[in-house]
């Protein structure tokens, strides 16, 4: 025999459904230091060449890539 759903009478839809979006929100701080290394000083040398990013900005994506995955990993 199956259990029967509990129905929950919702009394603030704008906060639950507040509490729904920031869910899955992540905080990050970085320091002014470090933001300011994100790009590379030197150019390429090429007309209308890309921006590269510094080892610094790089190594920050590969860290919040691998955390991301060892959270989703936990779910």
């Amino acid at each position: 025999m199956k259990n029967p759903k509990t129905c929950y009478k919702l009394k603030n839809g704008r906060a639950y459904n507040e509490s729904l979006v920031n869910q899955g929100a992540l905080t990050l701080w970085f320091e002014k230091s470090q933001i300011e290394c994100w790009h590379q000083a030197e150019r390429s040398g090429y007309r209308d060449s890309l921006m590269t990013y510094s080892d610094v900005a790089v190594q920050y994506g590969l860290t919040i890539r691998e955390i991301f995955k060892l959270v989703m990993s936990m779910k």
